[in-house]
């Protein structure tokens, strides 16, 4: 999405060793690329005073980009279609913003400005954010998952984003975010936990200091955007449970935090190599600044980012105009933005606030949308019993739609097989609802008890034929191996949510594979079958071997009609 004043393209670095660049180098050019055909971002030189015919084509072209936008349009005013910048009066300005404002609430949408820049030419241009969350959702969520080191501080960033106050140094905002006692007493998230921060249509916070005594329902009721935190382990130990939050879960954007005191080091690396191999766009949060000053650890995540194996720009993020720049860029995976910030003193934690609420969701509507009609398919990430509740399972819902009541199929078995199940609620974000679309996370009880449930399995449509297999094939890189992988190699599989030992059968186009190489192998299960679809990403690990593929065929095991 190219935005406004966003004129520096990464793409284009052929040093990566650039320190990044900021605003200040691009003042001087007055153009933007042309209007995008498609996507969510309109120029419009000047909209005064149109007549009724032009308003009405002028509402059906803003609800077109909301919708490509997924609820989310950027109008560039002062901004010709060839992408000068041109700009206008004070009068021009303000008569245009008022006509983008009608505009947006004949729709039922809300308008915020997001900067507005003067020209040498003495006029100037703006940069608006049309939301308006679709009709059939309560608000725009997106999630992000949270990585890093161990002891760099993201449980406590999240207890201040999400609950609203500072840290006292020792602590104490992130024991709202542990679910075991295990981990308030060491420190460590050994499991993933789900913390949620709304924006309201002024783009204001919405979180637990909104008021006293606010719900989780209350926060999804008053926010137009939902931010939802997967809060991962960072310690070696829990690594498996990091790469199942990663891969299951599907997350939009992923926020690497990196301690200030100790810089880039442990397993920030390895989650980082993870997050770029599923492809999730990622940004930097460098904690603790009230105790060390941040300019060691920013002089080496240089070098930090080269190593993920591609060229990627950091933005350290100053003001304003450098979170609606690392916004607008952040799907392109060329820059980097850099936070930093302290949970103690607040020192940043405005800017942090402002590009979550500018944060782009990371699927169209047209994708969405197609997802929806398809027949539904729901991954399971946790599974247990409470009370006289029943069977609850956790996870997301890949596609198609799920209502309560709805008749289903849960498996695979031990045996391959699926047994008939029925939905009896469903809850969002801790809220109880009726309804779980795809792409929405969300917990669902049973209305019955099925022994031997685990992690890894999927919730299918009756209507379906759902198969299992032991074996599968899959296009595989190695990223690294210490010698090379041959026939009967063992190594922890993920793909989604599944996570199981597999040993490797053959390797189709030579004996082994090194460091580099890419090759189709065939794998089997070694405990259990497993629901595999042709498509899916793979991610591999072994000690320090490591691979990244995709399921290219799969050899059913039996089939339920």
């Amino acid at each position: 999405m190219d935005s406004l004043f966003s004129l520096f393209d990464p793409s284009s670095c052929s040093d990566c060793s650039s320190e990044g660049f900021s605003l200040d180098n691009v003042n001087n050019q007055n153009s933007l690329p042309p209007e995008p055909q498609l996507g969510n971002v309109e120029y419009k030189l000047k909209i005064v005073n149109p007549t009724k015919q032009r308003f009405e084509h002028l509402v059906t072209q803003l609800k077109w980009r909301l919708r490509e936008g997924n609820g989310e349009a950027i109008y560039e005013i002062g901004v010709e279609d060839s992408g000068i910048l041109t700009g206008l009066t004070k009068r021009d300005m303000n008569a245009s913003l008022q006509t983008l404002q009608q505009m947006a609430i004949k729709l039922g949408a809300t308008t915020t400005i997001l900067r507005e820049r003067m020209l040498d030419n003495g006029c100037s241009v703006a940069e608006v954010l049309v939301r308006k969350v679709p009709d059939d959702q309560n608000n725009i969520e997106i999630r992000v998952a949270v990585l890093g080191n161990a002891d760099a501080g993201k449980s406590t960033l999240l207890g201040v984003l999400t609950q609203g106050s500072l840290d006292n140094g020792r602590g104490r905002a992130r024991l709202n975010m542990f679910r075991h006692l295990h981990e308030i007493q060491s420190g460590r998230t050994s499991s993933i936990s789900h913390e949620i921060l709304g924006f309201n249509s002024q783009g204001q916070p919405v979180n637990y200091s909104s008021s006293e005594l606010i719900t989780a329902e209350e926060i999804c009721d008053t926010s137009t955007k939902l931010v939802t935190f997967l809060d991962l382990a960072g310690h070696k130990k829990y690594i498996r449970t990091t790469i199942q939050g990663l891969s299951g879960y599907s997350p939009h954007h992923a926020m690497l935090v990196i301690s200030s005191t100790a810089g880039a080091v442990g397993m920030a690396h390895e989650h980082l190599t993870i997050a770029v191999a599923l492809n999730v766009p990622f940004f930097i949060v460098i904690t603790k600044t009230d105790l060390v000053e941040p300019a060691s650890t920013l002089q080496s995540l240089e070098s930090f980012l080269k190593q993920v194996g591609s060229c990627r720009v950091p933005l350290v993020i100053k003001n304003l105009d450098d979170v609606i720049t690392a916004g607008a860029n952040q799907l392109t995976e060329n820059v980097v933005p850099i936070f930093c910030v302290s949970s103690v003193n607040g020192e940043g934690l405005d800017l942090l606030f402002r590009f979550l609420h500018v944060l782009p969701p990371g699927i169209s509507a047209k994708e969405k949308e197609r997802l929806e009609q398809e027949m539904p398919e729901f991954h399971i990430d946790e599974n247990f019993k409470t009370g006289d509740v029943g069977q609850i399972l956790g996870g997301l819902l890949i596609k198609g739609v799920i209502t309560e009541g709805t008749k289903m199929k849960v498996g695979p078995m031990k045996d391959g097989t699926f047994q008939t199940v029925a939905i009896k609620s469903i809850h969002r974000n801790r809220v109880p609802c009726r309804m779980v679309r795809a792409g929405q996370s969300a917990a669902i009880c049973l209305d019955t008890n099925i022994p031997g449930l685990r992690n890894g399995m999927v919730l299918l449509s009756n209507e379906q034929a759902a198969s299992s297999c032991l074996y599968f094939q899959a296009s595989v890189s190695v990223l690294f191996h210490a010698t090379a992988i041959y026939p009967g190699f063992q190594t922890t599989v993920h793909i989604g949510n599944i996570r199981q030992t597999a040993v490797v059968i053959g390797i189709c186009a030579s004996r082994c594979i090194h460091t580099n190489e890419r090759d189709s192998i065939l794998f089997k299960f070694k405990v259990h079958p497993e629901y595999v679809t042709v498509g899916q990403r793979l991610l591999f690990r072994e000690g320090a071997a490591k691979g990244i593929g995709e399921v290219t065929q799969v050899f059913p095991l039996s089939v339920t009609p």
